[in-house]
């Protein structure tokens, strides 16, 4: 240490920190010296780091000696501070803003921590812990990064210059267990009628999209709608960061690779679509459309890749038409926008909307079927909608999921396949009001 601490009495927090540092920087060039294989990190630096900090010959009282070695293993170990709010089932994201200001969701809430890095150089510290051993870097010249833990959880870090008050971390955790389609009938996210529709939907190998905005669970039911996927089937992922959790046994799994320090060598997602068409799928499962994969994205849904599924940001289904007609423009290839409509119109067979509510709840807001075109406009049709009621005193959205009476279009080729939907599948409730075609 380039100084000794103030005796304990008077320790302020920049002696703590340099302590930190020092334990740390001694136990890190040990452990580097010695070669000690990740699988015997653990024991060793247990085992000394008691030798280190007698080297110190400070005498920290004990509570403040145990706090200071659990925070020195989280950070050689884990990944410091916030290793508790990994550790928490039930905190589902981790926003770091900086060093003195981190907040989780908790339960479908936002809510600030009392959980602090030492500096900003911590949070640097733990940001290089999480990408390096994926090859990843993040400095001023390449500021953002996108980066997933040993366990899944989708990371995304920003520093200086852009991350103007210091370095940011967003974690979405990853769930240890799958959730399947009976997890979101009990929470509430969608009705018995409605996964029976979906499950049919999906066996019968429609192309289907789900639509939402951040954080709304387009993710976590595009892995349940996955699972509807029979076993016999080649099913092809693609995604920038690998979230999906299949669990069939014919699964390939495909992940982008940003490009290197000279800017080159990228996979993107339009690269990896072209691509699994090559690869003899049965199914190909996109994590999210973005850009111009959209395009090749539709047309292997034009060319006899059916059962296709997707996400996109959008917050209702007419917007999440817009979105991909956007998103298919971005390919480049000059098209009219009516060649685009009938292109999604011809592609799309439904539309799931997924949707995080304001107290917090996430929930299928609607189900919608592309019914074809009249002129130049894509026709919608509710199948399944929400419909909100109100607001009670404690904050939460009131409301029923019901059917619309409606039943869709392609209900022939639901039957052709084996699925002979009953009428109280598609029969609304009393209270609910009627879907519209639109």
């Amino acid at each position: 240490m380039n100084s000794t601490p103030a005796p304990p009495g008077r320790l302020t927090s920049q002696d703590l920190i340099r302590l930190k540092k020092y334990l740390a920087d001694n136990l890190m060039r040990a452990l580097e010296q010695e070669g000690i294989s990740a699988e015997q990190r653990t024991a060793f630096v247990k085992q000394n780091i008691s030798h280190v900090y007698a080297q110190t010959q400070l005498n920290l009282p004990d509570d403040l000696r145990r706090q200071i070695f659990d925070q020195i293993l989280n950070d050689l170990l884990g990944f410091g501070p916030i290793q508790s709010l990994l550790d928490d089932e039930d905190v589902s994201e981790i926003m770091v803003n900086g060093p003195r200001k981190i907040f989780v969701e908790k339960k479908g809430q936002l809510t600030k921590t009392n959980i602090t890095f030492d500096d900003e150089d911590h949070v640097l510290r733990i940001i290089d812990r999480i990408i390096l051993p994926l090859g990843r870097h993040v400095d001023a010249d390449t500021p953002t990064v996108d980066a997933r833990l040993p366990d899944g959880s989708r990371v995304n870090a920003v520093v200086r210059p852009v991350a103007i008050d210091g370095p940011s971390i967003t974690i979405r955790k990853f769930k240890k267990d799958k959730l399947k389609v009976e997890d979101l009938v009990n929470f509430g996210s969608l009705t018995r009628q409605m996964a029976d529709f979906l499950h049919a939907c999906v066996k019968a190998r429609f192309n289907i999209i789900i639509s939402g905005g951040t954080g709304s669970g387009k993710t976590t039911l595009l892995n349940v709608m996955s699972g509807f996927i029979p076993e016999n089937e080649r099913i092809i992922t693609i995604e920038d960061a690998a979230e999906l959790q299949l669990q069939q046994d014919h699964v390939m799994r495909m992940e982008t690779k940003v490009a290197n320090a000279e800017g080159l060598h990228a996979v993107t997602i339009r690269e990896l679509v072209k691509n699994s068409l090559r690869m003899r799928p049965d199914r190909i499962v996109v994590g999210e459309v973005r850009g111009g994969e959209a395009l090749d994205m539709l047309q292997a849904m034009n060319t006899g890749h059916d059962g296709s599924l997707t996400t996109v940001h959008a917050n209702t289904p007419r917007d999440a038409i817009s979105r991909i007609e956007t998103l298919v423009l971005m390919a480049g290839m000059d098209l009219p926008l009516k060649v685009v409509r009938q292109q999604v119109s011809s592609a799309v067979d439904l539309i799931v909307q997924q949707t995080r509510l304001k107290d917090g709840k996430r929930k299928v807001t609607a189900v919608t079927e592309v019914a074809g075109m009249e002129g130049d406009v894509i026709v919608l049709t509710d199948v399944f909608k929400f419909n909100q009621t109100g607001v009670s005193a404690d904050g939460t959205v009131l409301g029923e999921t019901s059917a619309t009476g409606i039943r869709p279009n392609f209900t022939p080729r639901l039957e052709a396949a084996g699925f002979k939907l009953g009428a109280e599948i598609f029969a609304p409730r009393a209270s609910a009001n009627q879907g519209t075609r639109r």
